[in-house]
């Protein structure tokens, strides 16, 4: 069984009186531990079917299964604790709180759960480590660079160590340099087992990715297999 199904998802949103198909019967499938790159022009349904995979778009139509569990036939607050044990998040803003410390932000996904203070303390601790940033735990966010708070939200996003991240544009505010850190931080946990599915414009991301599909006017046009990653 796949990890992640997509079963004739269309979604339709409502722009002014109009019905506009943001996807159109998509069906997809991403197996465990797959580095996926969804690439297409501006508009063309990437970001729309990334939310959709991370239990926070529901189709209009269709069915999104992960690890076999029908995500929007959850109710809403189960399907919050669903995405806090399955799903990390990281935007290419870092959408990171300005007032807390790089780990107190690394520990936010962490409060809902059942964890002692003294055990989040250490996972964000270990996470840190992990992207290379344990001696910046106590600065504030505007007290890193852009490819440092970029690896902050990624702590964040694994924390609860789920079995995938989503991305959106992770490269897309931090210069060529940073980014390609930040590319090979991404293969090395996929290395480790992580699913990564990722929305990227940068051609330059793909050489890190297993598969490439490409998303054009709201529909899967192609996916392709790659041979050895970087």
């Amino acid at each position: 069984m796949s990890l992640i199904e997509v079963k004739n998802c269309t979604k339709i949103y409502d722009s002014g009186g109009t019905a506009v198909e943001a996807l159109k019967e998509v069906d997809l499938t991403i197996e465990e531990g797959e580095f996926v790159a969804l690439i297409g022009p501006s508009g063309s349904g990437k970001s729309t079917l990334l939310t959709m995979l991370g239990a926070l778009n529901p189709p209009t139509r269709g069915k999104v299964l992960i690890d076999g569990i029908d995500v929007y036939d959850l109710p809403a607050e189960r399907r919050a604790d669903f995405r806090s044990s399955y799903i990390g998040f990281v935007f290419q803003q870092f959408q990171l709180i300005p007032y807390l410390t790089a780990i107190e932000n690394v520990m936010l996904p962490l409060a809902i759960l059942r964890y002692s203070h003294a055990e989040q303390v250490k996972m964000a601790e270990n996470v840190l480590e992990k992207v290379g940033l344990a001696d910046k735990a106590k600065r504030l966010p505007n007290q890193l660079s852009g490819g440092e708070q970029e690896r902050v939200a990624i702590a964040r996003a694994i924390v609860n160590q789920p079995p995938i991240v989503f991305a959106d544009e992770p490269t897309g505010s931090l210069d060529t340099k940073t980014g390609e850190e930040i590319m090979k931080l991404f293969h090395t946990l996929n290395q480790e087992g992580l699913t990564i599915v990722m929305v990227t414009h940068n051609e330059e991301n793909l050489k890190y990715v297993k598969r490439t599909i490409v998303v054009r006017d709201g529909m899967i046009e192609n996916s392709n297999f790659h041979g050895d990653v970087a």
